[in-house]
């Protein structure tokens, strides 16, 4: 049975016709006592609550009866109502311990969307679950290990999956965030649609909404024809917002209204649009406090992590660096046709012992780097520690021009330049060379006014 709370009697009529016809068991209520009294008697599946009941506007009441019915049926999942005005409120009860809210007025699709995905989260009962199993149930072919930690994330995401829930995927760089959303929509329902990745690292404030809603033409100088957004290059299907904590404030509140509202106008139109996606993030940056810092808005956090999924380091896990040296090597192998490549045992056990800041992007690029530099088909531990300390080395032997005659930032300049010259603008290849970051790479770009392909950002 679907609990509904609300004072308006035109509001519980309009939700208990909706959830009626999708073959919900339905109740309605006025007021916060017979909220209560209904609890004493029967646990509802889910209770959605208006916050703003007709005594009381500053929603109060609301959040009192919140606070009382987490109290009597904690496990029980809330969905708070409340209008585009009052989001600070909602965003006061999921702390509290609402599981999501909605805002008035509300579309049907969207809210039927969010009540089944948190009755099946509801439902689903997690289990401890071996490779082999996981294997058996699930796409998970592209990712490597058999870590327990790893498995847990894996199990979680075979549960998450086929629901529309909006998940935030976290942790250090390089430890595999794009793999694991790719996962997740291997997994669902909308995995013959669209996937589309967003490196918002790689978009500036100016190309925001042209690049996430589109334009038409004229929108602005350079707006000879009209443009689809990736919002709407991923209708049902899913978008990966990678790098969602590199997002400007002016940027947050724009990508809040449409997932908020799944409605859009491309730019210099004024007609909306709507649009059907699922929605995952990922960062290296922790948003809770970025939150308490007032550069990341407290319910954009809300509204992109109702399952949030941490990556360990490489380091943390690191029975898998051999397996995933082997799939490395393994792929090379056909790469540059040499059949006989394989790695030593003592080179297994010796990366075992690497730190790895870099987590697998690292470890994935110092195999190769050995084995495009290697001519023997046997890798050992010597071909592995000469790859590893060859940035050092070289960095040693370079003529470096005098101190005072450049400056840090010429220096840097050239360097960047020169860069996107030998790996013909391909920014992921530039960020390794230089061994930044891509957002640390673009940022310097738009600083010196060097263009890239935004397309292979």
């Amino acid at each position: 049975m679907l609990l509904i709370v609300d004072d308006d009697i035109a509001v519980r009529t309009s939700l208990t016709l909706l959830l009626k016809k999708e073959e919900f068991a339905v109740k309605g209520v006025m007021s916060p006592e017979e909220t209560m009294e209904i609890l004493q008697t029967e646990t509802p599946e889910l209770i959605l609550l208006d916050l703003n009941f007709s005594i009381e506007t500053s929603g109060k009441e609301g959040m009192q009866l919140l606070q009382r019915i987490k109290k009597a049926c904690p496990a029980v999942p809330v969905i708070l109502i409340t209008g585009w005005g009052t989001i600070d409120l909602a965003v006061k009860g999921m702390k509290e311990g609402a599981i999501d809210f909605i805002t008035k007025p509300w579309q049907n699709d969207y809210l039927l969307q969010s009540i089944r995905t948190i009755l099946n989260l509801a439902q689903q009962v997690p289990r401890s679950a071996s490779r082999r199993k996981l294997e058996q149930q699930y796409h998970f072919e592209n990712i490597v290990g058999q870590d327990p930690k790893l498995l847990d994330i894996l199990e979680t995401v075979g549960r998450v999956a086929p629901t529309d829930a909006a998940v935030l995927i976290t942790g250090e760089s390089g430890t595999g965030k794009e793999l694991i959303a790719e996962a997740i929509h291997l997994n669902s329902k909308r995995k013959l649609r669209p996937f589309v990745k967003v490196n918002l690292g790689g978009i500036s404030s100016t190309l925001f909404e042209s690049e996430l809603f589109g334009h038409v033409r004229g929108a602005f100088t350079d707006a000879k024809t009209d443009r689809i957004g990736r919002f709407e290059m991923a209708n049902k299907g899913s978008v990966f917002l990678d790098e969602i904590g590199e997002l400007d404030l002016s940027s947050q509140v724009k990508l809040l209204r449409v997932l908020q509202e799944r409605t859009f106008e491309p730019l210099g139109s004024s007609k909306s649009r709507t649009v059907d996606v699922r929605v995952i993030c990922a960062t290296n940056r922790n948003l809770e406090e970025m939150v308490a810092l007032g550069t990341f808005r407290e319910d954009l956090y809300y509204r992109i992590n109702l399952i949030t999924v941490k990556l360990p380091a490489l380091r943390e896990r690191p029975d898998d660096i051999p397996l995933l040296s082997a799939f490395f090597v393994n792929n090379l192998k056909i790469i540059y046709q040499r059949p006989d490549l394989h790695l030593s045992a003592a080179a297994m056990k010796w990366l075992k012992t690497l730190q790895l800041q870099g987590n697998i992007r690292q470890l994935k690029n110092l195999v190769e780097r050995t084995v495009l530099l290697s001519g023997k088909d046997e890798l050992d531990i010597a071909d592995f520690q000469k790859n590893l300390n060859a940035g050092p080395q070289m960095a040693a032997h370079r003529n470096l021009p005098e101190v005072g005659t450049i400056t840090l930032e010429e220096m840097e300049f050239q360097m960047i330049t020169k860069a996107m010259q030998f790996h013909q603008n391909k920014v992921s290849k530039v960020a390794r060379s230089l061994g930044i970051t891509r957002f640390a790479l673009y940022r310097r770009l738009e600083k010196y006014g060097i263009a890239y392909d935004s397309e292979e950002a």
